[in-house]
């Protein structure tokens, strides 16, 4: 198994190379005979593919998307809708961005409702990234905002007034039949407060910081190995 994994991570982009490095690491976070969260995107997929290998440990996953759901599948573990349980021991899951005490900003892949459902009722949250994702102020990366499609306009006008620039991601429809605008140009440096006030326009489904429920680990990719951080 060692030797397959090094001639895969041979043939990646070196920024493939640390996304596969931390989502390997976050393995050792699983917890055996328990049933876990799983994210979306790039780095959640190395995991995916990662956790095939202990199947066997797990009853199943909870998934929080539907690209996620047909991942696991494909590798045979079974997915486990989240009315059926009332805890996981873990979600592990990718950041568009994180700063220093762990607040993220997640969304990228337009999955942010299901990511942040299924962290809501984990026991530990381990963020997977590379380097790059490491941020002193959230805000670079557009922050994603989900909303009911006939309240875009209204809440763009809203964002507006935040000092972004609001973007309709124009072809992008979420898993929940709504829509996305990327707010690009805020510098976020109170994430709680900010994800509370963006949470409570009518219209709005939820938007992409996730600071009210934090990371408490990050595993951060870099040309070293793999930093662990705790929050």
């Amino acid at each position: 198994m060692a030797a397959m994994n090094a001639s895969t991570s041979s043939s990646l982009s070196p920024q493939d190379q640390l996304k596969q490095a931390v989502a390997l690491a976050a393995l050792a976070y699983v917890p055996r005979g328990e049933i876990i969260g799983v994210g979306t995107g790039s780095t959640a997929n190395f995991f995916i593919d990662g956790l095939a290998g202990m199947k066997a440990d797990i009853p199943g996953a909870v998934a929080s998307s539907e690209a996620t759901a047909r991942r696991l599948a494909s590798h045979g573990i079974k997915v486990v809708d989240l009315n059926e349980v009332t805890s996981l021991g873990v979600y592990v899951d990718g950041a568009d961005e994180i700063d220093p005490r762990g607040h993220m900003i997640k969304g990228g892949g337009a999955a942010l409702t299901r990511e942040k459902i299924v962290a809501s009722v984990a026991a530990r949250f381990v963020c997977i990234a590379d380097g790059s994702k490491e941020v002193p102020v959230l805000g670079k990366f557009p922050l994603p905002v989900e909303v009911i499609p006939m309240a875009r306009e209204a809440i763009a006008r809203q964002l507006a007034k935040l000092g972004g620039t609001p973007k309709w991601r124009e072809g992008v429809v979420t898993d929940n039949g709504n829509i996305i605008l990327d707010v690009h140009g805020l510098s976020i440096t109170d994430p709680v407060a900010t994800e509370a006030l963006i949470n409570g326009w009518p219209g709005v489904v939820t938007n992409g910081l996730f600071a009210a429920r934090k990371a408490d680990v990050a595993l951060i990719g870099a040309a070293g190995g793999v930093k662990t951080l705790s929050y």
